[in-house]
C-alpha cells in the first residue's frame, strides 16, 4: 500500500515539475504590455498556452499551499483522474 503511495506521489511530482518547467516563459510574456511593447499573434497563442497549463494545474497548487498538501497530492490525482468510472467499451 505504501509503495503505491509512493508511486503514485512520484508520477505527480514529475507531472508538476513537466508543467511548471513548460509554464516559465509566461512572466515576460505579461510584461510586455507594462514595457509598452504590443504582443503580436504569436504572443497572444503563447500566452492562451500558458493559460491553459496553469489552469490544469491550479489545483495541484491549491492543495500544495495547505498544510499537510504533499499528503493530499494521491487523493487529489484520484479525484482529478477523468477516466475513473467513465470507461465505456464500445462493441459493434
Amino acid at each position: 500500500m505504501l509503495k503505491k503511495f509512493l508511486i503514485l506521489v512520484d508520477r505527480e511530482r514529475k507531472y508538476l515539475v513537466s508543467e511548471m518547467s513548460q509554464i516559465r516563459g509566461l512572466m515576460p510574456l505579461l510584461m510586455k504590455p507594462r514595457n509598452k511593447q504590443k504582443w503580436t499573434a504569436e504572443d497572444r497563442r503563447e500566452l492562451a498556452l500558458h493559460l491553459r497549463r496553469l489552469k490544469q494545474v491550479s489545483p495541484y497548487i491549491a492543495v500544495m499551499v495547505l498544510p499537510g498538501g504533499l499528503a493530499m497530492l494521491p487523493a487529489l490525482a484520484w479525484w482529478l483522474d477523468r477516466r475513473r468510472g467513465r470507461r465505456v467499451i464500445a462493441t459493434e
